[in-house]
């Protein structure tokens, strides 16, 4: 049943958003382009995701679980180690491809509009970073709930996928963009980027407040993702701001 409801709650997020706007070089003509389909930054990665999870499949197969050797452990277990942090966020769940997909489809959506306005340099840098960030926020919920009853399985305790990067992505969009309209399936009005951010913000908190660390969907590396992705965000615009104000008065 659970497995069901994860798969549902991923595809969900793949399928739920369609961008729309009236100002095509803003809108989906912008986001692909004209000259190049993806981005370079954002192809590799589909590439490099899609790859990492048929190697999943394929190692399974010879009895190598890539998951267990590189998706993150509680850093509390045996299993942990410091590359985890990274090599996360590049597996997905073998046993359902919704949640590669759903996080591929948003890398897709987003990150190429994300990587031509700012460049492939940045771009890949607030990938890293805002993915790191998700799990390190993963591991500090991990051991602020932890009980006794959970160290008896914390080696069982593991995360994998994009999801935090992802949610990142969707957060400096919504920073970016925050007046473009954005359709929801199933829902006939347009709402504004800034509010469908915020919106899946405080689902994701809900939901991860009210699961508890049981849930097979780690809401709180979602929320991990946004708050670096914000904390970068705003520290980019203040440097920016500094960069600007001393242009200024060097012109003078």
């Amino acid at each position: 049943m659970t497995m069901i409801i994860y798969t549902i709650y991923h595809a969900w997020i793949g399928f739920v958003i369609f961008v729309f706007t009236k100002r095509r070089q803003i809108g989906m003509t912008y986001m692909i382009g004209t000259n190049n389909l993806i981005p370079k930054v954002t192809r590799n990665l589909l590439i490099i995701n899609v790859i990492v999870w048929f190697a999943e499949l394929a190692f399974a197969r010879i009895g190598i679980n890539l998951v267990d050797l590189l998706g993150m452990h509680y850093i509390g277990s045996g299993k942990f180690k410091i590359y985890q942090l990274v090599t996360h966020f590049f597996l997905h769940s073998p046993a359902t491809f919704s949640h590669l997909f759903s996080n591929m489809f948003g890398l897709f959506m987003f990150g190429g509009l994300l990587e031509r306005v700012w460049g492939e340099k940045r771009f890949l840098i607030y990938y890293l970073i805002t993915g790191v960030g998700a799990g390190l926020i993963q591991q500090l919920t991990w051991w602020i709930s932890m009980t006794p009853e959970m160290l008896l399985y914390k080696d069982f305790l593991i995360v994998v996928g994009a999801s935090g990067a992802i949610f990142a992505i969707l957060l400096a969009f919504g920073m970016l963009f925050p007046n473009l309209p954005v359709f929801i399936m199933f829902i006939p009005i347009p709402i504004k980027a800034k509010w469908l951010v915020i919106g899946y913000g405080v689902i994701e908190l809900v939901a991860g407040l009210s699961s508890g660390s049981g849930s097979n969907v780690a809401h709180f590396t979602h929320l991990g993702g946004m708050l670096f992705g914000f904390v970068l965000i705003m520290l980019w615009r203040q440097r920016e701001r500094k960069k600007k104000e001393n242009e200024w008065q060097d012109f003078y």
